[in-house]
């Protein structure tokens, strides 16, 4: 591996080639470094090195990372939970991230909109869509996603961006088109922005395929750390 400031940049180049090849606008596609297990020094690197968007797993170990790095909303920063949420975290999650992206349930929606501050922008949120049905994976199946849409387009601390989906490995680009093609049918009534589909490994199908947030983790920061943090 690179520095992570060269990290960064091949993979904003990836991200240009990959738009350019589908004829898109390259800064139409936001990336997210995901820095899930990796320490709060590599995280601010990835600062130094012009990143503002960062993805976490677990809720404690960002937080702890917030408060290393003294940063977060001043230092104009994104935090964003890409993990299953826990009903007992939601009040932690709605009082310091700006977005999460693994809402699957109208329960944990409402928490976090009963729990955002009114002193604070309302909280981004997109709903996880386990596309390929997997048994491993969080997220509510595609016929499910227009009513949890529905019950959470009105909740008045909330703003509903969209859809996040993990397609399995080796994923057939069928797969990324279904995806699409329900983030359509839902943006025509919700005026939703995005998509967040693609990783390290497959952000250039996820690209020509629409996607307009990546989330990348491993070609940036390296392999992950072994030793799970506490949720």
């Amino acid at each position: 591996m690179g520095s992570i400031h060269d990290n960064l940049q091949a993979v904003r180049q990836r991200i240009a080639r990959a738009a350019t090849a589908a004829g898109r606008d390259p800064r139409g596609v936001t990336l997210l470094a995901v820095s899930k297990t990796h320490p709060a020094g590599l995280v601010e690197q990835a600062v130094t090195a012009g990143q503002r968007a960062f993805g976490e797993n677990y809720v404690q170990e960002a937080i702890e990372k917030m408060d290393t790095l003294r940063a977060g909303v001043d230092a104009g920063l994104e935090w964003h939970l890409i993990g299953p949420l826990q009903s007992n975290k939601t009040r932690l999650v709605a009082e310091r991230f700006q977005w999460v992206q693994s809402v699957e349930s109208e329960k944990i929606a409402r928490r976090l909109s009963g729990q955002r501050s009114g002193n604070l922008p309302p909280l981004n949120v997109l709903i996880q869509v386990n596309v390929s049905g997997e048994s491993s994976k969080s997220g509510v199946s595609p016929s499910e996603a227009s009513s949890l849409a529905k019950a959470i387009q009105p909740l008045p601390r909330l703003r509903l961006r969209g859809l996040m989906a993990i397609p399995e490995p080796g994923a057939s680009q069928e797969r990324y088109r279904e995806l699409k093609a329900l983030y359509d049918a839902l943006k025509a009534d919700l005026r939703l922005d995005t998509l967040s589909v693609g990783m390290s490994d497959d952000l250039e199908t996820a690209i020509a395929q629409g996607s307009t947030m990546v989330r990348v983790g491993t070609a940036i920061f390296g392999a992950r750390q072994t030793v799970r943090p506490a949720a």
